[in-house]
């Protein structure tokens, strides 16, 4: 099974906003840390899940790692928000790892376009109250 890894969705102000970055970028998405996991091996085929206001929103798949000539590293990924399933998840620096076990399942068609259909504020209430 492969390995994935949590990280904050830093600057987005929604999901949405998260998605349109991931979507504009060209050919792949990157985003920088200071340290190569150390696991890297085992994250081929794994995902990068966002955290968005204490609650994982979504998932990237991880394309590689490279160095970016400066001292730290691009984590590469496909330009895409995958909806999942909302899971609370304290709030983080950096990255951590997830594993396959722990990580919220994938949305159905059905439910991603429920949920993109409600406003922030509501979805933000209903899943503090654990009916999402």
């Amino acid at each position: 099974m492969p390995l994935n890894m949590t990280k904050i969705a830093f600057g987005a102000q929604s999901p949405a906003t998260l998605r349109a970055w991931l979507e504009e970028q060209a050919g792949e998405a990157r985003t920088s840390t200071r340290y190569l996991p150390k696991r890297v091996a085992e994250m081929t085929g794994g995902s990068l899940f966002w955290i968005h206001q204490h609650r994982i929103v979504g998932r990237s798949p991880i394309v590689g790692f490279e160095e970016t000539g400066t001292g730290r590293h691009w984590i590469r990924l496909e330009p895409r928000l995958i909806g999942v399933r909302s899971t609370p998840k304290r709030a983080h620096q950096g990255w951590r790892y997830l594993e396959e076990k722990d990580a919220p399942p994938d949305l159905t068609g059905d439910e991603a376009d429920d949920l993109e259909a409600m406003p922030p504020a509501m979805l933000g209430e209903l899943a503090r109250l654990g009916l999402l």
